[in-house]
């Protein structure tokens, strides 16, 4: 699917972690149309998983006044080379994918190996990264902006939803007791 046909996806099941720290944000698909179709769905769900990294990028860029100028990526999530594209294309950097897929039980024998002395230091272990794929921004930095737009508008609908369901279930036994049969 080439775009998302206007459908946005924030994904806050459990409420909204960084940035936003809301636990009363619920999730919500934005944008649904009659010609809204699956494809459009999965894409959103796969642009929600950027656009939310690019949310903590840019509050670490107004902490620290760094700006992120690339990202190394792992994990089972970068096998899917749709997503590292559209990462690449939200974040408006290049997204370097480890040739080592799971790197939390490499590092775990990297600090095994520091600890009795198999490297020198961290610098020897950093040379031995290597990357399979590098995916650059192929989207025009007007378009990207219009996506944050609407992805911002989407995050805003979606928070402080969390309601006092049991007033709520309460009216609406109430009601259903007193209507006419």
């Amino acid at each position: 699917m080439p775009d998302n046909g206007g459908v946005y996806m924030v994904p806050a099941f459990a409420g909204l972690g960084a940035p936003y720290w809301d636990a009363n944000a619920r999730g919500a698909i934005l944008g649904l149309t009659r010609g809204s179709g699956k494809g459009h769905l999965a894409r959103a769900v796969l642009e929600s998983a950027a656009h939310q990294t690019r949310d903590v990028l840019d509050a670490m860029e107004l902490d620290t006044s760094h700006a992120v100028t690339g990202l190394r990526v792992d994990g089972g999530a970068s096998v899917n080379r749709l997503l590292m594209q559209i990462q690449s294309d939200i974040l408006g950097i290049p997204i370097q994918r480890s040739a080592a897929r799971e790197t939390t039980a490499l590092g775990a024998a990297y600090l095994a190996g520091l600890a009795i002395g198999m490297w020198k230091g961290t610098a020897e272990l950093g040379e031995m990264w290597r990357s399979d794929a590098v995916f650059t921004p192929n989207m025009a930095s007007d378009d990207r902006e219009s996506q944050r737009r609407m992805w911002r508008r989407a995050v805003d609908r979606s928070r402080g939803c969390l309601m006092d369901t049991t007033n709520r279930n309460s009216n609406f036994r109430a009601s259903l007791i007193s209507s006419p049969a």
